[in-house]
């Protein structure tokens, strides 16, 4: 089956991003990335920021955590047993495209599309900001980080990282939705 032009071309500027930000020499850049991306692995930074909210945060900061894990579990579970299967797209040639070594991650088994990393962090952000609006805007320039981490570390295309932002932001604001719905 033929696909649309508007996706070929789509296509082809992912690609494009994707190589310029691989073959722009940013030393500093590509530890600090590659430590973040392995930070934001299994969902690690959402539970060290759930434990510090819940910890320094009160009665509000408690629920805030606890509505942006059970974001995080929501849209981790939809998005690898159900969009990563769908997707199919595979993963980015990194030794192609010349990702410097040094900045590289282990690559994922899993399919690219979306970004499961992006989307479980934006779940996050979204979930923690509905009962904390003051904690949402950092906890989303955070996850807008570890998107970008994970092009750079060169094992998802930028596409990727937009699927899955958006993916996460739904499915966060869905779940918070219907956890404020069911104390009501």
């Amino acid at each position: 089956m033929r696909q649309p032009a508007w996706l070929v071309d789509a296509e082809r500027v992912d690609v494009a991003v994707y190589a310029a930000i691989a073959a722009t020499e940013t030393p500093a850049l590509d530890r600090a990335m590659s430590r973040l991306s392995r930070a934001a692995d299994h969902s690690r930074l959402s539970l060290a920021s759930a434990a510090l909210l819940a910890t320094a945060g009160g009665a509000r900061g408690r629920r805030g955590a606890a509505t942006g894990l059970a974001c995080v579990g929501v849209t981790s579970a939809v998005v690898n047993a159900g969009l990563k299967p769908l997707g199919r797209r595979r993963r980015p040639d990194r030794e192609a495209s010349t990702v410097p070594v040094a900045r590289q991650v282990p690559m994922p088994t899993t399919r690219s599309l979306p970004s499961g990393h992006s989307a479980s962090a934006f779940a996050f952000a979204t979930g923690v900001g509905q009962s904390l609006p003051q904690a949402g805007a950092p906890l989303r320039l955070l996850a807008a980080l570890v998107g970008y981490s994970r092009v750079h570390t060169g094992v998802h295309f930028p596409g990727d990282v937009i699927v899955g932002a958006l993916v996460g932001t739904s499915l966060g604001q869905a779940t918070a939705y219907a956890l404020e719905r069911r104390q009501a």
